[in-house]
């Protein structure tokens, strides 16, 4: 296999004047600091920018709600209908996962007849998988270093989450991506894309079973509801793609005691995964659990270790 890190998790919004309360969310409850903010302003929207973004931190995991904007706010911009398209409760634009080289990663995908999108002018920097081809996951794959990353300084440490905010988050634990049939996942993850299955389990707060898939740094649970009328076959039907996020806690009881402390209801069981409930949550489920599960790799970014694919005829390291 290739370990390949997450570089992001994006979401779309479809008007620009709720991306500041979205962000506003995560910062007051989950304690996201931004590392960048991509905005209109007079130079930027003579350059043509379409959208505008935060790239917020928790923890070691950068999230980026992403609006129309500029360009991107009338009716046909190709950036501005796309994020439009997506922005929907429980719909994840996608992830960005980081590479070393990009012409490697494109021959390497290419051999396992995925089709590639390149954005004009951009061919240098990212290419994009779409989703359709996984499952309902848009992968972009990334070669460029995203401005600010605090990852890439060696010094910094995402441990005051852990140890300074009351919900102590300590690492996303992994990606949930709700699937038709686990079959079907494991042909595309453990096949096509040649991401080691590491377990499998019940998620009895979502009625579902679960396979696992080792990323890199994280890894994706394919999710597959057991009840058909049920939030993650729904979602698996009429959504598709990323259905949560769950991160590790140090102490489960303390974040539930926080969230409830804040006036929020939640879901799922405080004494293994919960959430507070999405639609309070600007349309995210974002899990917190303390348990860890067996075979899932070490909390922590390896965004300093991107993919390195292997010439097409020698084996993967």
């Amino acid at each position: 296999m290739v370990a390949i890190p997450l570089a992001h998790v994006s979401w779309a919004i479809a008007d620009n004047a709720d991306r500041k309360p979205c962000d506003a969310f995560f910062q007051d409850v989950f304690g996201a600091e931004t590392a960048y903010e991509m905005l209109i302003t007079p130079d930027t929207e003579a350059m043509g920018l379409d959208r505008e973004e935060s790239l917020m931190m928790i923890g070691d995991t950068m999230i980026i709600p992403i609006a129309p904007a500029g360009t991107g706010a009338a009716e046909g911009a190709p950036i501005g209908d796309m994020l439009r398209r997506s922005a929907a409760p429980n719909r994840w634009l996608g992830l960005a996962l980081k590479v070393a080289d990009l012409a490697s990663a494109d021959a390497w995908f290419r051999a396992r007849d995925f089709k590639l999108h390149y954005d004009p002018g951009m061919e240098a920097h990212y290419f994009l998988i779409s989703r359709g081809q996984a499952l309902g996951v848009r992968l972009e794959i990334l070669v460029q270093d995203l401005p600010n990353d605090p990852r890439r300084d060696p010094n910094w440490t995402p441990a005051k989450w852990r140890d300074e905010h009351p919900l102590g988050i300590e690492g996303l634990q992994s990606v949930g991506v709700s699937v038709p049939s686990l079959d079907e996942a494991r042909e595309l993850f453990a096949g096509r894309f040649e991401w080691p299955e590491v377990g499998s389990r019940e998620l009895l707060e979502d009625k579902a079973n679960c396979a696992s898939f080792l990323l890199g740094d994280t890894v994706i649970e394919a999710i597959q509801g057991r009840d058909e009328s049920g939030p993650v076959a729904r979602h698996a039907r009429e959504v598709k793609g990323i259905y949560c996020l769950t991160f590790k806690v140090k102490d489960g009881k303390a974040a539930a005691a926080y969230l409830r402390g804040r006036g929020y209801e939640l879901v799922g069981d405080t004494s293994a995964r919960f959430a507070i409930p999405s639609e309070l949550a600007h349309g995210r489920l974002i899990y917190l659990t303390e348990q860890e599960v067996g075979g899932y790799p070490p909390l922590g970014s390896r965004l300093q270790e991107p993919a390195l694919f292997p010439v097409e005829g020698q084996a993967s390291q």
